[in-house]
């Protein structure tokens, strides 16, 4: 899990109305309380892909141009729907022409306005531009984040195989994965993140709408309850396993870390994707019923934290500084830690996710791991090695779904659309 490493009105807006019942009770019972709180109002840091904006409420709309794209280093919002794109045209001509209409709905449906125009009011005899559930919503502070996947660069489909970045690796298969074909990989990926989980499905659904017959969604996943957090002062979040999660992650306002960690240069290798970033997905299953029978003790010898505070072994506060030599060689944070990984560090967004039960009575929930980096080579892969062979935790989970993406740079303004750069 590496939990240590560190003018809104236009169509569909409707001024600033209060929150919604359906943002209070969120994607089920699960999601309650986180929902009820994401919706109270609070305050937050929203920044650009190119700054820190002022501090606003959660209704507020993230600036969508910039030199990096939102929805990295962005402070994380509660909800999430992540979904994974298969290219089912052959045109490079159609792909690129995608790739520009996804990016005009995506400067929209960020501030909070409707796809083209909008979900009424055209002709009758013609479907709607917009998909329409998101009438009357603020923006959420929603952010889509597009990526590409190592399939789109093969030989003899769009001509971009010499374009494939160096640090775009195909992951190792690690020990103990189970790993679902039908739950990894993918073309592209688009991330939406937002605090209403209404807003966050509106925008995948545009974009599956606006792409089909050139896109079909391989796979999807939603998202609640922020595991990490990009802005430190606030509270850190506990993950399905009722532990502090991602207490040492980067801050999304310390430039000099995101330059050294998280965004890719103009000398590592593929120009097009300086300002960009790479990810890797993983849905990690959560053995649950068997972690709530084992005993507390156990429990917080396996993270190497305490439940309560989160303090590190031996350490009165979260935030102290871990001695990692007072935890077990086999503890989470351990293992995770960058001093453990000869430094490697990588910028955390993960989700907690639950999708029912198995057929058997168990609760299929579990962390849905969201990680960006500079290079995936120096950064999730050395950790996840760590983690695979010794982490006391893997009793009680399981990594079943992988995908790495190349998330390429911001768009800049109105003219730009996302992979310019690469196709140019």
């Amino acid at each position: 899990m590496t939990g240590d490493t560190a003018d809104t009105g236009d169509k569909g807006t409707g001024g600033a109305p209060a929150p919604s019942r359906r943002a209070l009770l969120g994607w089920g019972g699960a999601g309650l309380a986180l929902g009820a709180a994401a919706a109270g109002g609070a305050v937050a840091a929203v920044r650009s892909g190119e700054g820190t904006e002022p501090a606003v409420d959660s209704g507020a709309a993230v600036p969508f141009h910039g030199a990096h794209q939102a929805g990295i280093a962005t402070a994380v919002q509660d909800r999430l729907h992540f979904a994974a794109f298969d290219v089912t045209t052959g045109d490079r001509a159609e792909l690129a022409a995608l790739l520009k209409e996804w990016t005009r709905a995506a400067e929209r449906m960020t501030a909070g306005r409707a796809v083209g125009e909008g979900a009424y009011g055209g002709a009758a005899e013609a479907p709607p531009d917009d998909t329409g559930e998101a009438l009357g919503l603020r923006p959420s502070r929603l952010t889509l984040t597009i990526g590409f996947g190592p399939s789109l660069f093969a030989r003899d489909r769009f001509g971009l195989e010499d374009r494939r970045p160096e640090a775009l690796v195909d992951l190792p298969k690690f020990p103990g994965d189970n790993l679902d074909s039908a739950r990894s990989g993918g073309d592209l990926c688009v991330q939406a993140c937002a605090d209403d989980p209404q807003v966050a499905v509106h925008a995948i659904r545009n974009l599956a709408r606006i792409g089909m017959g050139r896109t079909a969604i391989r796979w999807s996943q939603l998202g609640f309850g922020k595991t990490s957090s990009t802005t430190p002062g606030s509270q850190t979040p506990r993950n399905m396993m009722g532990f502090k999660d991602g207490t040492r992650n980067i801050s999304g306002t310390d430039d000099a870390a995101l330059r050294k960690h998280v965004w890719a240069g103009a000398k590592d290798g593929a120009g097009w994707m300086a300002g960009g970033s790479y990810l890797v997905a993983r849905r990690i299953r959560m053995h649950i019923e068997t972690w709530d029978r084992a005993p507390l003790q156990e429990q917080e010898d396996i993270f190497g934290r305490d439940k309560g505070e989160g303090a590190p072994v031996g350490k009165a506060k979260e935030r102290d500084e871990p001695f990692l030599k007072a935890m077990l060689p086999t503890a989470h944070v351990r293992l995770a830690h960058p001093d453990t990984n000869d430094g490697a560090t990588i910028l955390r967004r993960g989700y907690s996710f639950t999708d029912g039960t198995d057929g058997l009575g168990r609760l299929d929930a579990g962390l849905f791991f969201l990680a960006y980096q500079r290079d995936v080579r120096t950064g999730f892969i050395p950790v996840q090695r760590s983690l695979a062979a010794s982490d006391a935790l893997n009793e009680y989970i399981q990594h079943v779904g992988s995908a790495v993406f190349a998330v390429p740079p911001g768009v800049r303004d109105t003219d730009d659309w996302w992979g310019r750069a690469l196709f140019s």
